[in-house]
């Protein structure tokens, strides 16, 4: 494999991800395999930092359109990331990769608070860190936090693992005529709506400058490969 593209990426894992065929919950073959894939792509020497989605567990804009506050529902949903992290360093630490979970939430019983000394401290000792709870704040994705924390870090990239293999026109599971971009600008993606990421993310990565990978998880090895420039994905960036 060639060089690593990029030295120090964020992650971002959907929390459906990690339910597998199951749909709801965890799935720990799953589980299993996506921790050996970021193993994997931390021993090419990448420093790797990952946000993890809780849409698993709960979605609190779901439960928001059922009476519960929109605040209320995102931080239950920001709690459910807070679960999906510690399950997934569990996995990754069975691999023999330390780690370590920082939270937005301050919950010293459970885990670290998110600081960037923490998160510089923690990469640079060699950890793969679990960025969890969000932002910390109501009205915010994983997405927006992934590139939040990318640029809080001084990542290189971010590496958004989705069921697709890059960003399309249209729903390619719904649409056969559907597009596949190898690569659009950040002004493209917001003026295309394409629904892979929310428009605050593809926003603030603009201003950041930072380039957005979007690739499928659903194969063994595809963070490595995307990381050594053989994966199949699409650049969002420039």
């Amino acid at each position: 494999m060639s060089e690593p593209a990029y030295r120090r990426v964020v992650v971002k894992v959907s929390g459906e991800s990690l339910s597998g065929e199951q749909g709801f919950g965890i799935d720990q073959p799953t589980m299993d395999r996506i921790a050996g894939d970021l193993v994997a792509a931390k021993n090419l020497g990448v420093e790797i930092a990952v946000v993890v989605g809780g849409g698993n567990i709960f979605r609190g804009v779901e439960v928001s359109s059922r009476g519960v506050s929109r605040p209320t529902g995102d931080t239950m949903g920001m709690l459910a990331t807070v679960m999906n992290c510690l399950a997934l360093q569990a996995a990754i630490e069975r691999r023999g990769q330390p780690a370590t979970t920082l939270s937005a939430f301050v919950m010293p019983e459970i885990c670290e608070l998110f600081t960037r000394r923490a998160a510089h401290g923690a990469l640079a000792a060699g950890r793969i860190v679990l960025l969890a709870g969000g932002t910390g704040n109501p009205f915010f994705t994983t997405d927006t936090t992934a590139v939040l924390r990318a640029a809080e870090i001084g990542a290189q990239a971010v590496l958004k693992a989705t069921n697709v293999d890059g960003v399309y026109s249209a729903d390619p599971k719904k649409d056969k005529s559907a597009k596949r971009f190898d690569r659009l600008t950040h002004s493209q993606a917001l003026d295309g709506g394409y629904k892979v990421m929310d428009a605050t993310a593809f926003a603030l990565a603009r201003e950041t400058s930072l380039p957005i990978i979007v690739f499928s998880i659903a194969e063994p090895g595809s963070i490595g490969a995307i990381l050594g420039g053989s994966g199949h994905g699409t650049v969002v960036g420039g």
